[in-house]
């Protein structure tokens, strides 16, 4: 492939990113503007908090519970080789509540939710459903997305937070059952480190990943093509531009908070 050629795909891929980008923006502030317009659809809003955050407590508890045990051992073992294993539960206080808790529930959200709006909304469009809420003067934004994206941004941080504290249980039974920590010396130290802001950026974190993990589904699923490959094209492109999105957002927002 000669140079100028070279260039020129170069150049059609960056725009495709940036034309991507832009769209993405757009209809993120769209959705935003119609959160707070009338019609609601409380239906569907009380449907997706089901679906978006009991039905997810599962998967969450149990990623969240063998993360902070496994968080536990491996701070352990390697505190060890400097005589600092006493500083466990300090560790696993801040490193679940500050980054693994809510970037692991963003992706088990992403996994679990992200996918199955995606699916949801791009079969309505393939059998024409969403051509039929057009059709009844019933606004596809306002019917499919406003719901789902405003159920994440609620729910989200509360699985965060649930995600925080089995983590910490669970580097806590670990480190009483299996490394000798005396209980109540284990949630003093744990109790002393936190600060009310470590916990304070670990929800808005949850509500910033929530966000985006809904908007992904309900972007790619609206863009669906047509068949049963535009279904499977959408479910994967909405977690994957999610995962990396919720990654993303987690160091810019990591940088903001903790920075200084």
């Amino acid at each position: 492939m000669s140079p100028a050629a070279l260039l020129a795909a170069l150049g059609r891929t960056v725009l495709s990113i940036l034309a991507g980008i832009g769209r993405v923006t757009l209809y993120a502030l769209d959705a935003l503007s119609h959160i707070v317009r009338p019609p609601f659809y409380g239906r569907e809003f009380g449907h997706a908090l089901l679906t978006v955050g009991w039905l997810s407590l599962p998967v969450v508890g149990l990623t969240a519970l063998f993360t902070g045990g496994a968080l536990a051992l491996q701070i352990y073992a390697g505190g060890a080789r400097f005589n600092a294993e006493a500083v466990v539960p300090q560790i696993v206080a801040i490193g679940m509540v500050r980054e693994l808790g809510p970037v692991l529930v963003g992706l088990m959200i992403a996994a679990r939710v992200t996918s199955s709006i995606a699916a949801e909304i791009a079969t309505m469009k393939v059998t024409e459903q969403i051509d039929a809420l057009v059709t009844l003067s019933t606004h596809p934004m306002k019917y499919l997305t406003v719901p789902r994206v405003l159920a994440a941004l609620i729910v989200v941080p509360m699985l965060v937070a649930v995600g925080d504290v089995i983590g910490i249980f669970g580097g806590y039974a670990v480190a009483t059952q299996t490394l000798g920590f005396n209980p109540a010396t284990y949630l003093k130290n744990t109790a002393d480190f936190l600060e009310p802001f470590d916990i304070i950026s670990s929800l808005i974190k949850g509500a910033a990943f929530g966000f985006i993990a809904a908007l992904m589904g309900c972007y790619f699923g609206m863009r669906s093509g047509r068949g049963a490959q535009g279904v499977g094209r959408a479910t994967k492109g909405s977690v994957q531009a999610a995962a990396i999105l919720i990654l993303a957002a987690n160091f810019v927002l990591t940088g903001v908070f903790f920075s200084a």
